[in-house]
């Protein structure tokens, strides 16, 4: 199927001035990001996909894309020719000599050698794959569907949702958008871009978890990447999915717009309840340092942190919640501004959980009608699968599904 050139480039463009957005769930934050000891590459090959328990690089863009072909075995080619080409951008080299004649095999953006700056390619299949187009019905993994609409969101159907997910990290912008104008132009023909939001990283001021754009620290308490036993409980699916879905994950994307201009009018102490934590230190209310353990065991009536806090409505600490949590990798993002003239800025919340409905869904459902919803508001984003991993040079992404 051939693909028309002005749609393409319509389609590429949409999102760049978007804001999706999600509740700012404290029930996994990511820990220490870019700051100490910044990895140069990253295995392309294994069981999983880089992207997921890596520490956050400081730029990202994510792109959902529309299959537009109409056969499975054109998917798979797609599949094949996205993995070969992401292979190549995670290791690295020099790209091949095509002659006078044809078109340069690279961009050039990155210099005659393309450099691997950290980079990471997460690929992940929308719910929608698996309609009628395809014959993939009885593969689709158990809980995977269309992004719910919750009780404080404001999605626009144009920013939502999309049959494959890329996710690109790396340590530099102009290396993230090196490797998508590199994916997208070898995707060309067989997926149609739908909607794009870029991110960055913000380093630790002045140390521990990265801020967001409200001034907070965002991430302080993610289960432990380091622990195995931790992670295949609460990330990598197993048991009741589909077979070829094994060493996957549910990724869900939202991109949360903040109306900063009026959270910077509230004084810091409101803010703060709102949050459940110090703006300074990111210590929890009543604790000293980040890394304490809100004590709400001890507060039933919210004295210390409030019952509608944002901390203890997405996570309680409870025994009973401690199945709720989920890993999370989000960005900042700055958009642009509105036709009010407001600006457009907020958080691409991403997170990984092995049960979409025990995870996200029930943490989204416990934040409703928070005093933080008058400050944000979700305008976006998917329900995704992020697909296993590729296995060795024969393997290619989705290859189990789509043979």
């Amino acid at each position: 199927m051939t693909m028309n050139r002005r749609n393409f480039l319509r389609g590429a463009a949409v999102g760049s001035a978007v804001g999706l957005t999600a509740a700012v769930a404290e029930t996994a934050a990511d820990g220490a990001d870019p700051a100490a000891g910044v990895r140069t590459s990253y295995d392309f090959e294994g069981a999983h996909q880089a992207g997921i328990l890596q520490p956050r690089q400081a730029a990202a863009a994510f792109l959902a894309m529309d299959v537009v072909v109409d056969s499975k075995a054109e998917l798979a080619e797609a599949m094949r020719a996205l993995t070969d080409r992401a292979r190549f951008l995670a290791s690295g080299g020099t790209p091949p000599q095509m002659g006078n004649t044809a078109p340069p095999a690279d961009s050039g953006v990155l210099g005659p050698d393309v450099p691997t700056s950290g980079l990471t390619m997460t690929f992940g299949f929308g719910s929608s794959v698996f309609d009628e187009r395809f014959g993939l019905a009885d593969q689709k993994p158990a809980r995977l569907r269309p992004m719910d609409t919750f009780q404080d969101d404001n999605l626009d159907p144009a920013r939502c949702h999309g049959d494959v997910l890329v996710q690109v990290c790396a340590e530099n912008q102009d290396a993230v958008l090196h490797a998508l104008r590199d994916l997208t132009r070898h995707a060309r023909g067989a997926l149609q871009p739908r909607w794009r939001i870029d991110g960055f990283a913000s380093p630790p001021r002045p140390d521990g978890t990265p801020r967001n754009l409200m001034g907070f620290r965002d991430g302080t308490s993610n289960p432990d990447v380091n622990n195995a036993k931790e992670v295949d409980r609460l990330v990598w699916t197993s048991a009741g999915e589909p077979a070829w879905a094994n060493g996957g994950t549910y990724q869900v994307v939202r991109i949360i717009r903040m109306f900063v201009e009026f959270w910077d009018r509230v004084t810091i102490g409101e803010q703060e309840k709102m949050i459940g934590r110090r703006r300074d230190t990111g210590a929890p209310m009543g604790g000293r340092k980040e890394t304490d353990i809100p004590e709400f065991a001890t507060d039933p009536t919210g004295v210390v942190t409030r019952l509608d806090s944002h901390i203890r409505m997405a996570n309680p600490r409870t025994h009973e919640t401690e199945a709720n949590r989920i890993l999370r990798r989000a960005y900042n993002y700055d958009a642009d501004i509105d036709l009010n003239g407001n600006l457009e800025m907020g958080l691409v919340f991403v997170a990984y959980q092995r049960n979409l409905d025990a995870g996200f869904v029930t943490v989204q459902k416990r934040l409703a009608g928070e005093p933080l919803v008058d400050y944000i508001s979700p305008v976006g984003g998917g329900y995704f699968f992020a697909l296993p991993g590729v296995k060795n040079a024969e393997d290619w992404l989705g290859c189990e599904l789509l043979t």
